[in-house]
């Protein structure tokens, strides 16, 4: 696997943290592309290429003949719920401690709404992985994950579990999601959320129901996520084309 993209999204990283508390944490802009790419200790291409990324996620803007604006009204936001972000990191973005309350497997087969959304029959085998993040101790996220169990390609153990579903996918199943599409809405805990998340029937809770697609546009896999109200705020960055 080439080195090139894990160098980028370290730099990447390395570039924000530049901008919220480092070096470029009390200027307007970035200097000019020459000397960013000299002081990082990259080229010319493999900055624009991280510039560009930076920009269609709305922390800096550039303009032509002005220069690489740092936008501080949106690098100030917490939590992203436009760019994809794992939960730990999500919660811990928010001001919290996280932690993996637990993590459940189940081999299970496709339901109706399953089979929709990963285009399979019903009645398919998947895996189903259950998952229960914490906020100081306190649960803050469920979430289900469902996969066709034929992507998966060699045994795991049940630490393999524990890793984020991305790297999961990665390693298991030799699969990279590229994107995702998801219905938002909101929803009331019933019995099982209400045991599950330590709230009252009815409360309010933030439903997600996500389905994630390759970069040739297949679906590999689909999750449902329910988020206790008030423990992580959730922003949207929406630009106008």
């Amino acid at each position: 696997m080439s080195t090139q993209p894990v160098q980028a999204k370290t730099i990447r990283a390395q570039l924000l943290a530049d901008m919220r508390q480092g070096v470029y944490a009390d200027v307007d802009r970035l200097p000019r592309e020459s000397v960013l790419a000299e002081k990082l200790g990259i080229s010319r291409t493999q900055l624009r290429d991280i510039l560009a990324s930076l920009d269609r996620e709305g922390f800096i803007t550039r303009r032509h003949g002005v220069g690489t604006m740092i936008n501080r009204h949106v690098l100030n936001c917490r939590t992203r719920m436009d760019i994809e972000v794992e939960f730990l990191d999500m919660i811990r973005q928010s001001g919290c401690a996280a932690a993996v309350a637990f993590v459940r497997s189940s081999e299970d087969t496709a339901d109706a709404h399953v089979s929709q959304q990963l285009g399979i029959p019903e009645g398919t085998p998947v895996l189903r992985l259950s998952r229960l993040c914490t906020a100081d101790g306190r649960p803050a996220i469920y979430c289900e994950d469902v996969i066709q169990r034929s992507l998966i390609r060699r045994d795991f153990s049940p630490g393999d579990l524990r890793c984020p579903i991305f790297q999961f996918l990665q390693e298991f199943c030799g699969i990279s999601p590229y994107l995702d599409l998801t219905d938002l809405r909101p929803l009331a805990a019933d019995a099982a959320l209400s045991e599950l998340l330590a709230v009252p029937v009815g409360s309010p809770l933030l439903f997600m129901d996500e389905v994630d697609y390759d970069i040739d546009g297949r679906p590999v896999f689909c999750s449902q996520e329910y988020f206790v109200d008030g423990l992580v705020r959730h922003t949207v960055l929406r630009k106008k084309l």
